[in-house]
């Protein structure tokens, strides 16, 4: 059994600030005002708009990330209505195979400081994939046997919102109230938004009592979705 930490990956030419002067031409069109900005790069406009909550001009741009998380995380993820995901199948992986290394993998629940806790978790997990890979033994098929896999199995999932829809993400899931390891990979991520494209983003707020140990690790790649 694999261990390993969340992590999300995102490729860098979706991060780059061009997109803020695609999405000021867009925003011009409402009132054409195109003559004032001739080079579309006048980061008040689109901040003004947002303070407005005139967000609709957003939604022209989006975003691809890949997350990396367990599967009970998972499941508020995909609960954003307007997304688009692609999800690791439990019914078509079959873990038992070589190309998985004949073993499942796990999120490891950065909560469990309790060394005796950590212990019950990894004992249940160990479990699990022994009874996952008994059943495959048996003859039963992957989609069969995942009725036995933990909510710590790693799961991967692209996901697609636009800009209006990442604003919402974030202030559900980088909030106090989130879910913990929701917070490990949303805050981490808006950080990196604010940092990339800042006039979008850098009014959200997040929760900052979140220990920064724990941040899952934002990988900015160009090989990602090409």
């Amino acid at each position: 059994m694999k261990i390993i930490r969340p992590k999300v990956l995102i490729p860098a030419w979706q991060l780059e600030r061009t997109v803020i002067n695609r999405l000021e031409r867009y925003a011009r069109v409402c009132y054409k005002s195109e003559e004032n900005e001739g080079a579309f790069s006048d980061p008040s406009f689109l901040k003004t708009l947002i303070a407005r909550g005139h967000e609709s001009v957003i939604e022209h741009e989006k975003v691809t990330a890949l997350f990396v998380i367990d599967r009970g995380v998972s499941h508020e993820l995909v609960r954003h209505r307007i997304g688009s995901y692609s999800q690791e199948s439990t019914r078509y992986c079959n873990y038992s195979k070589g190309k998985y290394g004949a073993e499942i993998t796990v999120i490891e629940p950065f909560f469990f400081q309790d060394r005796k806790a950590y212990q019950i978790w990894e004992a249940a997990c160990r479990n699990a994939e022994q009874s996952y890979l008994a059943l495959i033994a048996q003859g039963c098929t992957a989609q069969e046997a995942r009725s036995v896999l933990p909510n710590s199995l790693k799961t991967e999932v692209a996901v697609t919102f636009n800009y209006r829809e990442w604003r919402h993400f974030f202030r559900l899931r980088a909030s106090a109230a989130a879910h913990p390891q929701m917070k490990q990979v949303a805050i981490p991520l808006l950080l990196l938004f604010q940092e990339k494209l800042n006039v979008l983003f850098e009014d959200l707020e997040y929760d900052r009592a979140f220990p920064a140990e724990h941040y899952a690790e934002i990988i900015l790649t160009d090989e990602l979705f090409r």
